[in-house]
């Protein structure tokens, strides 16, 4: 399935979850990352029952510490 993050396109098997692709792109982070599908905010509750379909896109931003 292609999918469209951050304005490069890449190919997921059908059928993943936000939370299934989170682990795929992000194995070591789950906290600090906001998520819009189709410039629609989704919320960390329905990560792990939100399934993505073909062509969506995603908007991945990750908080980093800094000073």
């Amino acid at each position: 399935m292609e999918l469209r993050i951050n304005n490069q396109t890449k190919q997921f098997p059908t059928g993943l979850t936000v939370q299934e692709l989170l682990h795929l792109e992000f194995p070591n982070k789950q906290n600090g990352i906001a998520i819009a599908i189709n410039n629609r905010v989704i919320p960390k509750s329905e990560w792990a029952t939100h399934i993505l379909t073909l062509y969506d896109e995603l908007l991945i931003i990750t908080a980093t510490q800094g000073g």
